[in-house]
């Protein structure tokens, strides 16, 4: 008898064992569901932008339950972003990052298509039910390097290389502007417009130029490299963008507001594979570590590297914001009046540019 229930014990306990067996690697199966899509306006060599967002998408592809991805380059910002976002979501990939202000339209226009497909869009301000977007306040990186300049120019005229006069770039320009005069009330900021993302000729043309003007630090908001590389063989100094960019311009590479696109993309996913996203903005700064900057040059003094870090710490701490007024436009409006400080919604529409800029289009 005794040998009996024993046997009946074993049968029940290899049965159990063999059952939780099962069970669990039927949820490492399940686990594996979320196909990834990113679409790309440049080139992942482009040093810059997408080769930021392309870090981030390796890290994304470690977490346990990403079953694949794939990634788009070169996509420009017209019909075809909405023919490359419609194939991937065809093509069964449920999460699509669409990674450039262009392409805000087209992932809207897709996403009504596919209510099963969630869809986040980089730096734009539409959302809908399945679709959501996420950026991070870069001018709070952009205000810390505009210290260091602010202190290392000796000509008091900087200059900075811009995609396009859009908000998001007029505001990065405006955090470099706000802290170079925070510590250099003399300086004033140059910007020439390449109006494009990509296109190193453009983009060492108006370095040149800007050097040529006498500004002896140079600074962009452009994807490549080309910027620094012209600092570097013209000996002025420069502030890289997007990523550590020291390697293209050893000697000149001050520093660089930085993109850690992983820390986003990861928290995404795990939202959406749990069942918890919803389509609230992400709006994050230093102190989710979204942005920040490249490693300082030892050419920087120690007690500007202390100046930085102690500033950071304030604008993580909420003492310090890089838009509180009073703030004037270039024109000498006053925009933001003394005891105010400017909203995130006010921000992410600015369309001026602060009083130490100077805007070589303008005549």
């Amino acid at each position: 008898m005794k040998k009996r229930y024993l046997v009946v014990l074993l049968v029940v306990a290899l049965s159990l064992f063999l059952l939780s067996c099962a069970k669990k690697t039927a949820d490492q199966t399940d686990q594996k569901k979320l196909k990834v899509g990113f679409v790309y306006i440049g080139p992942i060599g482009d040093a810059g932008w997408t080769y930021a967002h392309e870090q981030g998408h390796q890290e994304l592809k470690k977490l346990p339950f990403v079953e694949s991805t794939t990634i788009v380059e070169n996509v420009p910002e017209n019909a075809e972003a909405n023919r490359v976002i419609t194939q991937l979501a065809e093509e069964g990939y449920n999460l699509i990052f669409t990674t450039s202000f262009g392409y805000m339209d087209a992932t809207q226009e897709v996403a009504k298509k596919y209510p099963n497909t969630t869809f986040m869009h980089c730096s734009g301000y539409k959302n809908g039910p399945n679709s959501g977007t996420y950026f991070g306040k870069m001018y709070e990186a952009t205000y810390l390097a505009g210290l260091i300049v602010g202190k290392m120019t000796k000509s008091n005229k900087v200059g900075i290389v811009a995609a396009h006069p859009i908000p998001e770039v007029k505001r990065h320009i405006n955090g470099y502007a706000r802290g170079i005069a925070a510590v250099n009330p003399k300086a004033k900021l140059y910007v020439i417009w390449v109006n494009s993302w990509y296109d190193p000729a453009k983009e060492s043309d108006a370095a040149n130029s800007l050097i040529d003007m006498g500004c002896d630090v140079i600074m962009q908001n452009i994807d490549s490299a080309a910027a620094q590389q012209a600092a570097e063989k013209r000996g002025v100094y420069s502030v890289g963008y997007n990523n550590d960019m020291s390697k293209f311009a050893p000697k000149a590479h001050l520093t660089a507001p930085i993109w850690n696109w992983g820390v986003a993309y990861k928290y995404i996913a795990e939202q959406v594979n749990n069942k918890t996203w919803n389509n609230q903005p992400i709006y994050w700064g230093l102190e989710k570590g979204l942005i920040g900057l490249a490693p300082i040059s030892s050419a920087v003094p120690e007690d500007v590297k202390k100046l930085v870090e102690t500033k950071k710490q304030e604008i993580i701490s909420g003492k310090l914001h890089p838009f509180s007024g009073p703030i004037k436009d270039n024109k000498g409006t006053l925009r933001v009046k003394e005891g105010e400080t400017m909203t995130d919604e006010q921000l992410l529409s600015i369309d001026w540019l602060v009083e130490n800029v100077v805007d070589k289009s303008q005549k």
